[in-house]
């Protein structure tokens, strides 16, 4: 069956992972004034506007899309598996922003998904998603909180929560301090929003590190679960595990030798080499930590979704999750708790006959990653990595099971 013939017949998509290009005033539209000097700035560095953090230029991404160059949508599906190298991926940062008005307004976007087949879709930030942790990094989690509301006031005013019920934008939210996280949650929610993000690895707060789980949120979680919204957790920048590598370069070192490996343009993505072990590991060990610290027994109708995080994790963690039922502990088997509360949206490369002998069809949920390089050229050409599923699983992947969230 051709494209064409197959969305034909199954009708139009609903998309788990589309997005924006953030605008330069993104992060600066809506911030408070006191808070107009800390965090995020985005300032002239050697002739371009760049993000800067506490003094440092941020060199793993460019800066505001809009005054940058982007790559065409899929021009290195596969980089992130290694089946794309560094040159291409850098040569791919081509496109000017004002020839691809879709990726900055949401009414041309319409126009877009209309002809790709896209009913609709959840829109995340592209760089929204990896300014959290570098701000946290400085310890200013009060300007940290403020520049991440200011971001989804800039969210709301040009994307919207639910614009026509096609568009969902995904406001951004921060456990650093619960009090905050229960009030931009209630604001969101008055805002109409439907899903809304975490970032993936432990709260930064001002005592330390927590898990997602502790009780000391349990107000926030409690508010998404009464008000049915999802709590999707996209891939971005976590710096949690930065310990763990200089254990590892400790352990074994970088190179035979022991060396270090030297940063330079092509490494920016994965300075060690242990982030390529570690691949997987940040988001495994989140999912693992809300079941084994309850958040599930205490929320039973609670309802997250894992985006653009792959699914090679998923059948580790729900190995991890049976061993962790032999405590004889839980009200309701772990893995089973997983399997009831959590949606998971795989990469194209991933293997989804492996994920579906563990995972069922009605948990698994397409997304294109359109419009990044990283991800499909045409959101609809996901339906070549499911067409061994049967057809009503086709649709619930493609369509059913993101709109079923999305509004119930």
């Amino acid at each position: 069956m051709t494209q064409a013939q197959t969305m034909e017949k199954f009708g139009p998509v609903f998309d788990a992972d589309n997005h924006y290009w953030e605008a330069s005033d993104a992060f600066t539209r809506h911030r408070e004034p006191k808070f107009r000097e800390r965090g995020v700035q985005v300032r002239e560095v050697d002739g371009v506007m760049r993000y800067v953090i506490d003094g440092q230029t941020l060199i793993y991404t460019q800066g505001p899309a809009d005054v940058h160059p982007r790559p065409e949508p899929g021009a290195f599906l596969g980089y992130f598996v290694g089946n794309v190298k560094a040159t291409k991926f850098r040569e791919a940062f081509e496109v000017e922003p004002a020839t691809r008005p879709e990726w900055y307004n949401r009414d041309q976007r319409l126009k877009i998904m209309d002809a790709q087949g896209v009913e609709a879709a959840w829109m995340f930030p592209s760089q929204g998603v990896i300014l959290e942790a570098p701000m946290l990094a400085t310890g200013d989690v009060e300007a940290t909180m403020a520049c991440m509301r200011a971001f989804n006031r800039w969210v709301d005013d040009e994307w919207g929560f639910a614009y026509k019920n096609r568009i969902f934008g995904v406001p951004y939210m921060t456990l650093s301090d619960p009090e905050n996280a229960v009030a931009e949650l209630k604001w969101a929610i008055e805002r109409g929003a439907r899903v809304v993000h975490l970032r993936h690895g432990p709260a930064v707060t001002r005592d330390g590190l927590r898990s997602p789980a502790h009780p000391m949120f349990d107000t926030f979680w409690g508010l998404a679960e009464e008000a049915g919204i999802v709590v999707s957790v996209h891939a971005g920048a976590d710096r949690s595990y930065l310990d763990i590598h200089e254990t590892l370069r400790n352990m074994y070192g970088e190179r035979p030798d022991g060396s270090a490996i030297q940063m330079t343009p092509d490494s920016v993505l994965n300075p060690s080499i242990f982030s390529a072990m570690t691949r997987g590991r940040v988001i495994h060990d989140f999912a693992f930590v809300l079941v084994a610290h309850r958040l599930f027994e205490r929320f039973p109708k609670l309802r997250v979704a894992f985006v653009e995080n792959g699914s090679a994790w998923v059948p580790s963690l729900l190995q991890a999750l049976e061993y962790l039922d032999h405590s004889g502990e839980y009200v309701q088997s772990p893995k089973q708790q997983f399997i009831d509360h959590c949606w998971v949206v795989p990469f194209p490369e991933d293997n989804l006959d492996t994920l579906a002998r563990c995972f069922p069809a009605n948990r698994i949920m397409f997304g294109s990653d359109w419009p990044h390089g990283e991800g499909l050229a045409h959101p609809t050409d996901f339906f070549e990595y499911v067409k061994d599923f049967s057809a009503e699983d086709q649709r619930r992947i493609m369509y059913d099971n993101v709109r079923e969230l999305t509004f119930a």
